[in-house]
């Protein structure tokens, strides 16, 4: 079971000099896909415990569209371990013109982690 959502990333997004996005707005995409990957393996929307490993690859700017992946791969009775991938997809091009894009050949890692999260098993609905 996988879940994959796919966001640009705007100028409100950009926390640092030059566009540059805070690292930890990758985390909170990664929460968001195990939320729903909680949601689609016990019907409830669960508690995320703790990342296990993180790495951050490359830098994200504002108008870099993001395609933040995670999938279960550990199942324990009320824990449920998951991977994750953050990856660029599109990148802007202002040395064309200011809405300038282009899709990415192939796609640049900007993150990966691990992480666990938690159903209650009396919240667990499957």
């Amino acid at each position: 079971m996988k879940s994959i959502i796919r966001l640009r990333m705007s100028a409100h997004d950009a926390h640092y000099g030059g566009g540059l996005v805070d690292g930890a707005r990758m985390l909170g995409l990664f929460g968001d896909v195990a939320t729903e990957l909680l949601i689609q393996n016990d019907g409830d929307e669960g508690l995320f415990k703790a990342y296990q490993d993180v790495e951050f690859l490359a830098p994200v700017y504002a108008g870099d569209y993001i395609e933040a992946v995670g999938e279960i791969i550990e199942v324990g009775n009320s824990s449920r371990k998951m991977k994750f991938e953050a990856r660029k997809v599109i990148v802007p091009r202002p040395d064309i013109n200011d809405s300038a894009c282009d899709i990415l050949d192939e796609p640049i890692v900007v993150c990966r982690a691990t992480g666990t999260c938690v159903v209650l098993k009396d919240k667990k609905r499957k």
